[in-house]
């Protein structure tokens, strides 16, 4: 009674593949393209942003004049004008307008 047992091939050739795996296998090529599409768009917008070239720099004046007493804390620019930020003293904050060609526009005060 020793008997000896081959192994069992199978071929799996011809086994179906599980509709659970065909899915699967479906939604990962699906995800893999997209991320590929996603990063392509995303190379090809920063590629497009720094090719434009910058807009030109509103060109200053070379001085201009605060009143006594206040200093510039920031400054900031517009298409046509340009303005500073300054305190005084007494710690009162104004944003002071300008024209691009130093001529005063408008003063804005700051409350607190």
């Amino acid at each position: 009674m020793n008997e000896t047992h081959s192994p069992v091939e199978i071929d799996d050739t011809d086994l179906p593949e599980p509709k659970n795996l065909r899915n699967l296998r479906i939604l990962v090529t699906v995800f893999t393209v997209s991320m590929i599409l996603g990063i392509l768009t995303i190379l090809a917008l920063v590629v497009i942003k720094i090719a434009q070239p910058a807009p030109a720099p509103l060109p200053l004046p070379p001085q201009v004049t605060l009143p006594y007493g206040e200093t510039a804390q920031a400054v900031t620019q517009g298409r046509d004008w340009f303005a500073i930020v300054t305190y005084d003293r007494d710690n009162v904050e104004r944003i002071r307008i300008f024209n691009a060609d130093g001529s005063p526009r408008q003063t804005v005060d700051i409350k607190k």
